[in-house]
Parts: C-alpha cells; structure tokens; sequence
C-alpha cells in the first residue's frame, strides 16, 4: 500500500492568499525555511495504478498536476483515480471535487451526514449521477473501496466517528458546539488481508479513550496539525476562534497531540492540516524541533509512505 500526501496544509495554504504575516511572507519569497504547501489530502493505493483520494481540496488541480501517477494515461480521456474518500464537509475537504466535474466516472464515499451535506447544495449536481456513484459511508464497519463500476481496488475503509463539529458553511450563525458524529471522522485503511493499517484524521476536537485504543500500534497515523496552541489565532490578531472551536486539539499542551499520542505505540506519526500561524512549518524553529524529538513527522507535500 502507497500513501502519497498531496497537500499538507489547512484551509487556505500556506501561504494563505491573504495573510501578510512574516512566515507567509517568507513562503511567498520561495525561502527554504518556510516551504510552501497546499491544503490537505492524501492518495493511497494498494497496485500504484488506481488510487483513491482522502479529500479533495480547493488545490486538487494543482496537486494532480504536481503528481504524474495521477496523470491521465489512456485514450484521450482517462483518471487513475477511482474515487474519493471524504472525512466531513468542510470547504477544505469538498470544494476539490468541483475541479473533477468533467464527466470522469468515479466513485464518492462519505457518511450519510456529508451526502447529504453535498446533496442540499446544488453546486455539487455538476457531479452528474451516471458519472459519479455516491455511496454511503458507514460508521465502525469495514468496506470495500471499490472504482466506478464496482471495480475493487483491494483497499478497505473504515470510518469512525471523532469529536469535531459540523461544516463552517453549515452552522447557520450559530455554534453546535463539538460533537461525535458522522459530521466529523476518521478512516481507517487496509489492504485487504493484511493487517498494517493507515489512519487518516485531519480533523479532531479531542482525545477520547475509544480513539487512543483505536489508533493504538497503528503503522501510520496521519493526525491534525492545525495549530500548535489552542489561543493560537487569538494571541496573533488574526482570529477569535480557539483551534476547539474549529473542531481541531492542539499538536502542543496536557491535553494536545503530542501528549494524547505519546504511549499509543504508532510506527509513524505525521502531522497534516497545518495552519499558516503554525510555527511547526518553520523549519528548525523550536516548535519543529520539539515536535520532531517527539517522534512526530511534519508532513510536506509529496511525503510518501510505502507499507
């Protein structure tokens, strides 16, 4: 099983196209230190010739153009990708599949939740049903990722609930408050019959003891990066939401990722969804250095994981 980190960053990149702080400043100059990436998905395949997308970004044009295994290799109209995983609504994880709108068949998993999400926006119909086969997600129980078509990949997924929240655009001005439903999850992948698994979680509110267990001895884990602290955008004027707010536990802290993770035994731990105001994407800052003498992988676009 390959794994392939498209985009790395959370909503917006880094550098996010409005933001005039320093260290969007230096990624805009190409400064080596501060390396510039796009918002997050990952690729995973089991044969490296059909692969599934974790998300589809606001960048995926971008990220396809940068990755030639995911460039089209046959007649004058084809995709190695046979479908897209989702892990919730957000404009992050969504906005991607408006750039897969030309009549290319492949296969959508999400909850019922998110379907549904998709379903009461009639943006999405350009995703027109003879071409795009939406199929329901369901929670704790293993399926099998399958093409367009029915064309099995060998790949199972797994979702499962996380603490997390409803999509931004879905609030309706008011605050849910943080929930666990299939608004918000995680997937587990696995080639089918053996036993290495890959979780993808790029958004999570908190640590729960069912979540430690689950992703307890896993081969990878690849987990919310978004912030460093919680008052992260606060203490820097460019927000007043606390990283919980948004549906994302801080890497750094008691109660951050870094703590909530320490003991779980998982072979490679990899921060994704890393906000522009994260000190982490600087390259030798101290919030680097202590996140990486704990084990932890900051990811960059192209990281690649073979398992």
């Amino acid at each position: 099983m390959r794994a392939v980190v498209l985009g790395s960053a959370a909503g917006g990149g880094f550098p996010q196209w409005n933001s005039n702080a320093p260290a969007c400043r230096r990624a805009r100059r190409g400064d080596t230190v501060a390396v510039a990436r796009t918002q997050a998905s990952l690729a995973i395949s089991a044969d490296a010739r059909s692969w599934f997308l974790l998300n589809a970004s606001p960048d995926l044009r971008e990220q396809i153009a940068h990755s030639e295994f995911l460039w089209p290799s046959e007649g004058l109209r084809s995709s190695p990708i046979a479908g897209v995983v989702l892990t919730g609504a957000d404009v992050d994880a969504v906005a991607g599949l408006l750039s897969m709108r030309e009549r290319q068949p492949f296969a959508l998993y999400a909850t019922a939740e998110v379907q549904a999400a998709l379903a009461g926006n009639p943006i999405f119909e350009v995703l027109t049903a003879d071409c795009v086969e939406r199929r329901v997600l369901p929670l704790d129980r293993p399926v099998p990722l399958a093409g367009s078509g029915g064309i099995d990949s060998g790949l199972d997924v797994l979702a499962f609930a996380v603490p997390g929240k409803v999509p931004l655009w879905c609030e309706g001005g008011r605050d849910p408050g943080v929930q666990e439903t299939g608004h918000s999850v995680g997937l587990a992948l696995a080639e089918r019959g053996r036993p290495a698994h890959v979780f993808f979680v790029p958004g999570c509110a908190a640590m729960t003891p069912a979540l430690a267990q689950r992703l307890r001895s896993a081969a990878a884990v690849f987990f919310d990066g978004t912030l460093w602290r919680d008052d992260e955008m606060i203490r820097l004027g460019v927000g007043d939401k606390t990283g919980r707010r948004m549906g994302h536990m801080s890497m750094s802290g008691d109660d951050g990722a870094i703590a909530a993770l320490r003991d779980l035994a998982i072979s490679r731990k990899i921060f994704v969804h890393i906000n522009n105001t994260n000190p982490v994407l600087l390259e030798g800052s101290p919030e680097r250095v202590a996140a990486e003498a704990a084990g932890w992988t900051v990811a960059h676009d192209g990281l690649e994981l073979t398992l």
